[in-house]
């Protein structure tokens, strides 16, 4: 029998309504994890886990502001408010998680010099976070995905889900994207869609 997992990309507070990178109508990606947790073979939460010195802040480069795009050690960066800052509440799972559901958390972006939008890997793609090889090891050939935010994380990990061999479905209710130009978190479904990532439909 197929053994699937849930990955609950970045439920925390800091894409939360309120929080420093709030993504609207983020917190009803909650009750759609804490539903469907029970029905999966292994669990696992991603959490963004920064230095406060990480180079993805806007407030690390003087000349620049958020949403502004830079080249950071090679690659092209989105400069972000200061989020997801290791050991702050904001960086914490939102309360009405329920967080014994999770079996394993990866955290991701601690190094300073690049961001970490992917579950998977680093923006660079020279680092892996562990992930694809936690999933192997508890013999997981699919994994759903869901989470914040559609545009980014969610994207990245299903895209690098797919490219690991892992059959992708992405929970579509589930999932919250910050546009910050209209229409990216549809551009970013449909951009999976094609790649190969399937959409899966559940009650809300």
């Amino acid at each position: 029998m197929t053994k699937t997992a849930l990955i609950l990309v970045d439920l925390q507070n800091d894409f939360m309504p309120g929080g420093a990178l709030a993504v609207a109508d983020g917190d009803a990606t909650v009750r759609v994890a804490n539903a469907l947790m029970p029905d999966y073979d292994l669990v696992i939460a991603t959490q963004d886990w920064h230095p406060a010195d990480h180079m993805s802040f806007a407030a690390n480069h003087p000349a620049n502001g958020p949403g502004e795009l830079v080249q950071l050690d090679g690659l092209d960066q989105v400069l972000w408010p200061v989020h997801c800052v290791q050991g702050t509440a904001g960086a914490s799972f939102h309360s009405a998680l329920n967080v014994a559901g999770i079996h394993e958390v990866i955290r991701k972006g601690s190094d300073r010099r690049v961001d970490s939008y992917s579950g998977f890997f680093d923006n660079g793609k020279r680092k892996s976070t562990g992930l694809s090889d936690l999933a192997r090891s508890h013999g997981i050939e699919t994994v759903h995905v869901m989470g914040l935010a559609t545009d980014y994380c969610v994207k990245f990990t299903a895209l690098d889900a797919l490219h690991e061999g892992f059959d992708v479905r992405l929970i579509v209710a589930g999932c919250r994207g910050v546009n910050l130009a209209p229409g990216d978190a549809q551009r970013a479904v449909d951009d999976m869609l094609e790649a190969g990532v399937k959409e899966l439909h559940v009650n809300e």
